[in-house]
């Protein structure tokens, strides 16, 4: 009987030692930090679904462990946003990290941003220092970039979510954003050496920067470029609104009869042609739709519903129709 004993509590020692050396391994994994991982805490997470997540991206092996640690130490107030963690960390450099709030910067790149909206963002995300520093490798890659722009990348990076890392360079950033920016125009059949319409494959990007701000929505998107490619073909001025406002750093908004008279470049009522360079990120729709217009006369186009909704027109008496009908909507 004592010999069944001593044997029943040798095995729970050993399992108490076992579980201790289990747990001990977990909270200093052997062999130390690993790669840098970003991690992405909600507003609303509990701290069993930040532990999951800490596990799913190989942060922790175990998130049991590490839910036990927690609680041992007295819970944590982890504040939503984006981390950076190193894979196989010790609990505490995980706690500690988690406990000093968001360490990883995440800049939105929508379709329709300029780059100078981008380094209005970095000034506030990064501050003013690197957002300059991101503007001079800027200008440095658009002298080198195959689609040899007018000495800008306006329209030539990616639009995305970028996590700004601890560390992270803007140059690192840029890569990341022109990456993104490739990939999308192989996506749309888009190569620095495609030709289309006698345009090459610069002036379709700039095209497509037009095409995103004003078809706007991706159903108004294919028509809006076969009017683009109608008018340069025929030599009529594209008198695109978007063209105006980026001359003058806005975005949206009506234009006045002054602002037609202001003499740029982008001024697209003043002159022929497509502007100088892109007017804005582009989105892989507007890359489709000027790369891959659908046949059509069309010449012209307005809003006619505020649920985006626009009616495309081959002559300029029809288009008069179609402005009356908006004007009748209340629209401008």
């Amino acid at each position: 009987m004592r010999r069944g004993l001593r044997r029943n509590v040798a095995i729970a020692v050993a399992a108490v030692i076992i579980g201790f050396l289990w747990f001990g391994l977990q909270v200093f994994p052997v062999g130390g930090s690993g790669k840098e991982t970003i991690v992405a805490v909600h507003a609303g997470d509990s701290l069993s679904t930040i532990a999951e997540t800490l596990h799913r991206d190989g942060i922790l092996a175990s998130p049991v462990a590490f839910r036990v640690d927690l609680l041992l130490q007295g819970g944590l107030s982890v504040q939503p946003g984006y981390y950076q963690i190193p894979a196989g960390a010790s609990f505490f450099s995980i706690r500690s990290i988690l406990s000093g709030g968001p360490n990883a910067t995440v800049l939105a790149v929508r379709p329709g941003l300029t780059l100078n909206e981008i380094g209005v963002q970095l000034v506030s995300d990064e501050g003013s220092s690197f957002a300059a520093t991101f503007a001079a490798d800027a200008a440095v890659a658009a002298a080198q970039s195959p689609y040899h722009p007018n000495g800008s990348l306006e329209g030539l990076i990616g639009p995305g979510e970028y996590v700004i890392a601890p560390g992270e360079t803007p140059g690192q950033l840029l890569a990341a954003m022109q990456a993104s920016f490739a990939a999308e125009a192989q996506a749309a059949g888009l190569s620095a050496t495609t030709t289309r319409f006698g345009l090459s494959a610069y002036q379709l990007v700039v095209g497509a920067s037009i095409v995103e701000k004003e078809g706007y929505y991706r159903v108004n998107m294919p028509k809006v470029a076969r009017v683009i490619v109608n008018r340069l073909a025929m030599g009529q001025p594209l008198q695109m609104d978007s063209t105006v406002l980026y001359a003058l750093h806005q975005d949206g908004g009506t234009v006045t009869p002054a602002m037609l008279r202001i003499a740029t470049p982008y001024n697209t009522y003043l002159h022929n042609g497509l502007t100088p360079t892109p007017i804005c990120t582009v989105s892989l729709s507007a890359l489709q739709a000027m790369v891959h217009p659908p046949v059509g006369p069309w010449r012209y186009f307005v809003l006619v519903n505020r649920d985006g909704t626009m009616a495309f027109s081959t002559t300029f008496a029809q288009q008069l129709a179609n402005e009356a009908l908006a004007a009748s909507r209340g629209l401008p």
